[in-house]
């Protein structure tokens, strides 16, 4: 008669792996199956606590399977699937370190199956739900994830994983790791011709030294990403080229002007939010440094 209860099937796999006089060698085969018969039960019977556990223990049986069997390209899979299940239940327990933990675990389980993308997937779900409580952790999750699609030749799949990043950071304050993770999603997009992609990103990170109150760096960014044929002739160079040239002047009014334009109303909805906020700061003394640059006298001694 099959046993029902998953305590009862965990107790005997665990029996299963131990060494004993009579067992010179574990039964990882009939225990992992044990373990993940009790995890489907656990997690039916809303004992997430065991549930985790069983997964856990299921993940580590399939992993031994792959050490001591030829099929290594199915059981990590398996292995990273239990371990997936496991880092779902963590998270409905707010276990988030176990969170961050298990889904890099399974990350790790995917490529060694040969899979990036599964791998980069589990990454980008440990993001996803440590952005509230860990958001520090979940910004590292996002930016490995994207960069393990980058060296995959999968450029273009990190583009969501490059935006989830920058709006953490914002959340964070942290303005200046936010441009430049745009500017990182600018270059991946260069490198599979998404010029629209790369154009907006560009922008966007403009914006974001803006709203810092960072016109110096702002400029700079404008400088360096002018040097990329595709953005120079773009509506977005031209919509932040406008954008600088209101700085400069100290005209407010023109700068509201510039961030309600439909360029503006296309990027990413956090841009959108910080540009709509534009200008932060006391953009007069910016109109004052220009003109001294301008009203400074020539040195007649000077010949050069």
């Amino acid at each position: 008669m099959p046993i029902s209860d998953p305590d009862k099937l965990i107790s005997k796999a665990d029996k299963l792996t131990k060494l004993s006089l009579t067992r010179w060698s574990a039964d990882w085969r009939n225990a992992t199956l044990l373990y993940e018969e009790a995890a489907n039960l656990f997690r039916v019977a809303k004992n997430n606590e065991k549930a985790k556990e069983a997964f856990e223990k299921a993940s580590k049986g399939q992993e031994m399977l792959s050490s001591y069997f030829l099929n290594e390209k199915i059981r990590p899979w398996d292995a990273a699937k239990h371990m997936e299940s496991a880092a779902a239940l963590a998270k409905e327990l707010g276990y988030w370190n176990e969170v961050t933990d298990f889904y890099r675990r399974a990350s790790e389980l995917y490529m060694e199956c040969g899979r990036p993308q599964p791998a980069s997937d589990a990454l980008a779900k440990g993001a996803r739900a440590l952005e509230d409580d860990m958001p520090e952790a979940a910004v590292q999750l996002y930016n490995d994830a994207s960069a393990i699609l980058e060296e995959d030749g999968k450029e273009q799949m990190a583009f969501d994983l490059y935006r989830a990043a920058t709006s953490v950071y914002i959340k964070l304050e942290k303005y200046s790791d936010a441009a430049s993770s745009l500017l990182q999603l600018g270059l991946a997009a260069d490198k599979c011709n998404a010029t629209n992609s790369q154009c907006k990103a560009y922008l966007g990170a403009i914006i974001i030294y803006l709203y810092a109150h960072d016109f110096k760096q702002a400029e700079k960014c404008y400088n360096d990403c002018s040097q990329v044929d595709a953005f120079l002739r773009s509506d977005q160079n031209r919509c932040a080229s406008k954008l600088l040239s209101a700085y400069t002047e100290g005209d407010i009014e023109e700068i509201k002007r510039v961030v309600q334009s439909s360029t503006v109303s296309n990027l990413d909805h956090v841009v959108i939010k910080l540009a709509r906020k534009l200008p932060t700061g006391d953009v007069s003394a910016l109109k004052t440094d220009a003109g001294k640059e301008e009203e400074e006298p020539l040195d007649e001694n000077d010949l050069t």
